[in-house]
């Protein structure tokens, strides 16, 4: 039986996991530096859902995600709070929402057919909590909305388990011992080496470092994003939609309770790895909250309450997702760049089936490896 070795048990790494067991493979063993369960990149997720991307493998991977997720309670166990309140995309110039009227196309080119344009009454009437200042119109669906990064991750786990899977905690890779054929054959490590057939490097923010001790240059790189609660406080539905302005990517939907909020600025100069959050960020988004959403009122951030998390970013942002052209039996799931948690039921899916031999699911050429040295990048849009 093959031996397999999985290189972090975050969401991404315990879906692999349990994608593989259940296509019959036995002998599978999950890594991870951390002390347990979600106190990597997955317990600091928005909780956020959507096929509103701008590119058609994105939309695919979207929507084999949300069929896995909907079907999560019986093909898995554990809630993946799969909640379709919607996303609200908002445009404040025409130039942004020419943007979002061509990622609408692309979404329904590629099968998302609910996606649609709307104007500035009709984003009014999706989100009534908003100030209608400088809002020019937008885009919707929904069929996006939310889900529980740690009960995904808690599912996923759970079930490799009962499929024979082991996870060891509190273990560092510290690198790997390569055959004549250049091949991984096993996984040296903190607490002795580990015999492996193939290795799966799902090491999210740290993946590049971590295939490098295997030879491989793996274009992703960390990248801090911050978020901050409310204090407690029922001005705002549950069920209203995540609500995002393109322009600046200020965002805030209800969780438990509060209005969690976020607003993308670079990690600290020199601190890449770094995940507090930066002085005077949260007084950035406290000005932006007062101004865009009068409903809330002068209700004040929970400060103390704020965390920052590590996206994995590639060049081209979108997911890296196969074998290493330098060493075939290391796989790679890396560079979902900020998507890794809604992505990761398709992503395990996915690569489970080509570590089978079988056809995947969707084509997955615009994810592979290779189309970084063959200057076929995918675009990216500033926006979605």
């Amino acid at each position: 039986m093959t031996a397999v070795v999985i290189v972090g048990a975050g969401v991404m790494g315990a879906s692999v996991a349990y994608h593989l067991a259940s296509r019959g493979w036995r002998d599978i063993l999950l890594l991870d530096r951390s002390g347990g369960p979600g106190e990597g990149s997955t317990g600091k997720a928005t909780g956020g859902y959507r096929a509103q991307y701008a590119t058609p493998v994105n939309v695919a991977l979207s929507l084999i995600a949300r069929a896995k997720l909907s079907a999560f309670a019986d093909e898995v166990g554990g809630d993946a709070g799969y909640m379709p309140a919607g996303y609200l995309w908002l445009a404040a110039t025409e130039a942004e929402q020419d943007v979002l009227r061509q990622g609408v196309e692309v979404q329904r080119s590629a099968g998302l057919a609910e996606a649609q344009e709307v104007d500035a009454s009709e984003a009014l009437q999706l989100n009534p909590a908003l100030a209608p200042e400088g809002i020019v119109g937008g885009a919707w669906c929904p069929t996006d909305g939310f889900i529980k990064p740690l009960g995904i991750l808690a599912g996923y786990l759970a079930a490799a388990q009962r499929l024979g899977a082991r996870i060891e905690w509190d273990v560092e890779v510290t690198g790997f011992t390569r055959d004549a054929n250049g091949q991984i054959a096993e996984v040296r490590t903190s607490r002795g080496a580990f015999p492996a057939d193939a290795v799966v490097n799902a090491a999210g923010a740290w993946a590049a470092p971590l295939a490098a001790r295997a030879g491989v240059s793996l274009p992703v790189v960390p990248l801090r994003r911050q978020l901050v609660p409310t204090v407690p406080c029922d001005l705002l539905p549950a069920d209203m939609p995540m609500t995002l302005y393109a322009g600046d990517g200020f965002h805030f939907r209800v969780r438990d309770g509060r209005v969690l909020l976020g607003y993308p600025t670079p990690g600290a100069p020199g601190r890449p790895w770094d995940t507090s959050v930066a002085p005077g960020w949260t007084d950035k988004v406290a000005a932006m909250m007062h101004a865009r959403v009068p409903r809330l009122g002068r209700v004040p951030l929970d400060e103390r309450a704020a965390w920052g998390g590590l996206y994995e970013v590639s060049p081209d942002k979108h997911a890296i997702l196969g074998a290493a052209p330098e060493c075939p039996n290391l796989f790679l799931v890396n560079g979902s760049s900020g998507h890794g948690v809604m992505h990761s039921p398709a992503l395990g899916h996915l690569l489970a089936e080509m570590m089978s031999g079988a056809a995947p699911s969707i084509d997955v050429t615009p994810l592979a490896f290779s189309r970084f040295a063959e200057g076929r990048l995918n675009p990216v849009s500033e926006l979605l």
